[in-house]
């Protein structure tokens, strides 16, 4: 085994926890973790039914609270973490990546101690994309994200949205793999949710807690701004070279979902801005 849990944080996933799941065992993790919401669509009894062990806690109000409470409750005997979104799974040239660098258990006994310096206490990744079944490569920046962590040495930073992971101390290595986020549902479904991010993410806005880069981004027009976030994306970043997919993914999470947040944005009353 792989001296590392993986921790699924899951609410009506039946599309997608399986292939998760089926894609983590040449990883060989010493545990795998589901932390349910309560789903109705049977995601538990497929999980178990995959070698998972399965949890069920209720909503906190947002993914970050969910995975913290899971770090803190879970009984975990990994020293490493791996946390994933039921729609997204690991490329294998990245699983075998990571099982060489990590350490490695046999009978109950470690046969590798794994290639890392001790001084490293968190592994990121590149994230890869495919939108409506396409793949999508171009029209942005390299999503680089921390999803590997010592335990003990990282928790999920507190946010509405775009929630990451943090560590205490340590360095960070950026590994050579990859993974993706390979959504299976319907575009009907795909635009309910994104409908919630968008309140969601108007409200950070609205209040100044955006992070990072999109603080800059909200200081321009409403509405101006997703256009010319859209025209760099397609045009600059060269996001039509993905053809009809590139078309979709940049109207659609570039423009349409922009403009989206912009109008909850302006619905959101004065006094209630912070």
């Amino acid at each position: 085994m792989t001296d590392i849990s993986v921790i699924i944080l899951t609410k009506n996933e039946k599309l997608h926890i399986a292939r998760c799941l089926d894609r983590l065992l040449p990883l060989e993790p010493r545990q795998v973790f589901v932390i349910d919401c309560f789903s109705d669509d049977g995601t538990q009894e497929i999980a178990r039914g995959h070698g998972a062990t399965v949890v069920e806690h209720a909503w906190p109000g947002n993914q970050a609270a969910q995975f913290n409470w899971a770090l803190d409750n879970l009984p975990i005997e990994s020293a490493w973490i791996l946390r994933l979104d039921a729609d997204e799974y690991l490329f294998p040239e990245t699983i075998e990546e990571i099982k060489g660098l990590l350490p490695r258990f046999e009978g109950g006994e470690k046969v590798t101690a794994g290639g890392l310096p001790p001084a490293v206490t968190s592994l990121s990744l590149s994230l890869a994309r495919r939108f409506l079944r396409y793949d999508i490569k171009h029209g942005g920046r390299d999503v680089v994200l921390t999803r590997l962590f010592k335990f003990g040495y990282g928790r999920s930073s507190q946010s509405e949205m775009d929630e990451k992971i943090v560590t205490s101390e340590g360095q960070n290595l950026k590994l050579k793999g990859r993974f993706i986020d390979d959504s299976l549902m319907s575009f009907e479904d795909w635009q309910a949710k994104h409908r919630d991010y968008a309140r969601r993410e108007a409200r950070m806005a609205k209040s100044g807690a955006a992070n990072g880069n999109k603080r800059m981004y909200y200081r321009l027009p409403p509405y101006f701004r997703a256009f010319a976030y859209f025209c760099w994306r397609y045009f600059v970043r060269l996001g039509f070279l993905d053809g009809v997919g590139g078309w979709k993914w940049n109207f659609w999470q570039g423009l349409w979902y922009r403009c989206l947040v912009d109008r909850e944005i302006g619905r959101i009353p004065p006094e209630r801005a912070v």
